[in-house]
């Protein structure tokens, strides 16, 4: 039998009372720094490819990469590239059967937010000292 009340009930009820966690953010953004760094590797494949083809070639590509909107295109991949290793690292530990309870998987995912910018900002200042 059809439901005649169906139009007057909300679709998506558990959107307005949703408050989302650490697990769900910290596995979106793997999902986002995975194809973030896709990206960035091809403007870096482009970097080397401007090289190879010639000095006017690698003249726009390294313009555009080390102008203001480049550096900061590489700063994020840097961070990119540190929380996704990091999620790789606390992957490895579920895999041993370790880290699964609530609390745990928490503690990493505030651990990977932390721990990705101060290993970022720890590369930035090696490489600039």
């Amino acid at each position: 039998m059809a439901d005649v009340e169906r139009g007057k009930r909300p679709l998506s009820p558990h959107l307005t009372i949703y408050r989302p966690q650490i697990t769900s953010i910290s596995s979106i953004f793997i999902r986002i720094t995975g194809n973030a760094l896709l990206i960035s590797t091809l403007l870096l494949v482009g970097w080397v490819l401007g090289a190879a083809i010639g000095p006017t070639a690698f003249g726009v590509i390294n313009f555009i990469i080390t102008s203001w909107f480049g550096n900061l295109i590489m700063v994020l991949s840097l961070w990119a590239l540190c929380y996704h290793a990091l999620g790789g690292l606390r992957h490895l530990i579920w895999d041993s059967g370790r880290g699964l309870g609530l609390k745990a998987a928490e503690t990493m995912g505030w651990a990977m937010m932390f721990g990705s910018l101060v290993l970022s900002l720890l590369t930035i200042w090696l490489l600039k000292g």
